[in-house]
């Protein structure tokens, strides 16, 4: 492990941080190192400190670079899903600095402005188990990162393109979506903790459909909450890479066939949330 952030870590040794940021690159220095710039730049007065996971090998240069908050860098030996990824990083910010807060943020995500103070009003309420941007692409246009949980009927009917409409309106009222795209997402440390962190069975795709689920039968609800936006700069891998595809694939089926997904069926037929 490589702990790097210039004089802000020796300063902040002592101090409890209250948002403990982990993001994981593929390859994705140079974005990594933008959002990296976005945090410094628009979220100053939020105390939180980073984990970079560099999942493959890959030059990381940060010669230069000077961060007001703490970075340190964990290397991987071989490659790693998502969900072992940032619970490794989760038990590392647990011993070294304990947070309040544990985000997960894509390398493509962009920064506007300040996410966290609408994001940390969201989870003010007790029974508010994530929060969630809303989520731009590009040219502007609201992203579908707020979905009903998936069932085969629906990816059915989606490979058929009989749904086009997203499963919710997305705007300026606060949703609570059955889930929420993990490209970002805000959890409470104890709640996290207390469900294990994500499912390391999943190794991409699925590992936040399968959060939500847990949390919500866990008695937990999902916000997503409009008055925090970022930008996605989306890559879509698997439309291109036929490994992606697969793991989605496999990742959809194993959630089918997952002891929350049932629990969910068995409560909607039973007329209960969600």
């Amino acid at each position: 492990m490589i702990s790097r952030s210039g004089d802000a870590l020796k300063l902040s040794d002592t101090k409890t941080q209250d948002i403990h940021v982990s993001v994981v690159s593929h390859g994705q220095a140079a974005l990594v190192l933008r959002l990296l710039q976005d945090i410094e730049k628009h979220c100053r007065r939020t105390a939180v400190h980073v984990t970079v996971t560099i999942n493959v090998p890959e030059p990381f240069d940060t010669h230069g670079y000077r961060f007001s908050f703490p970075v340190r860098f964990l290397q991987n030996p071989m490659p790693q899903g998502f969900a072992a990824n940032h619970n490794t990083a989760f038990r590392h910010g647990l011993t070294e600095y304990p947070s309040d807060y544990f985000c997960v943020v894509n390398p493509d995500i962009r920064l506007m402005a300040n996410p966290f103070p609408g994001l940390l009003r969201c989870l003010e309420q007790a029974d508010v188990g994530v929060a969630a941007p809303l989520v731009l692409n590009v040219q502007g246009g609201v992203e579908d990162s707020a979905r009903r949980f998936p069932t085969p009927f629906r990816i059915l009917a989606k490979a058929l393109g009989m749904r086009g409409q997203p499963d919710y309106p997305l705007g300026q009222e606060v949703t609570s979506p059955n889930w929420v795209a993990g490209m970002f997402m805000l959890i409470p440390t104890a709640t996290f903790r207390r469900l294990g962190g994500f499912d390391e069975r999943y190794f991409l795709y699925y590992e936040d459909v399968d959060l939500c689920a847990r949390m919500q039968l866990a008695g937990k609800v999902i916000r997503l909450c409009p008055e925090a936006k970022v930008i996605h700069e989306a890559r879509r891998q698997s439309h291109r890479d036929f490994r992606y595809l697969r793991w989605h694939v496999a990742s959809m089926l194993r959630f089918f066939l997952s002891k929350p997904f049932f629990r969910i069926l068995w409560r909607r037929r039973l007329g209960r949330k969600p």
